[in-house]
């Protein structure tokens, strides 16, 4: 399998966001395993201190912990945590940018939902618009 990874952004860092969103989507667990390094770096041709950095970043930030002699596995209350932590982030970074975009081009609330249209994403239950 072939990854385009972007020039931008170091690819530990890439690697490392594309676990966080696995966690964030359901796809890994608390208690699931995380492919072996060597695994990760044969699989996207990577070099394994490349993915053990990633993987280090999220043993750093308590997200993953290493057991050893067996390998990388989600800790309890990782995708919690990781949730909260995103949305803190968003909330702080990115929809200031949004706003002053919405501002900018004239659009309101109506608009908006309008065209979020019936195939947009839904609200996750709890959360309001």
């Amino acid at each position: 399998m072939t990854v385009g990874w972007n020039d931008n952004t170091p690819i530990y860092r890439q690697l490392k966001e594309r676990v966080v969103g696995m966690m964030l989507d359901g796809l890994l667990k608390a208690g699931d395993a995380l492919p072996s390094v060597r695994q990760i770096a044969a699989e996207y041709q990577l070099n394994p201190i490349t993915v053990s950095k990633a993987y280090q970043e999220l043993v750093d930030e308590n997200l993953v912990e290493k057991r050893r002699g067996i390998g990388m596995y989600v800790t309890e209350g990782a995708s919690e945590k990781l949730l909260a932590t995103e949305r803190e982030r968003f909330i702080r970074e990115e929809w200031p940018a949004m706003v002053e975009r919405i501002r900018r081009l004239g659009l309101n609330l109506e608009q908006l939902l309008q065209a979020s249209g019936p195939g947009a994403p839904k609200l996750a239950p709890g959360a309001s618009a």
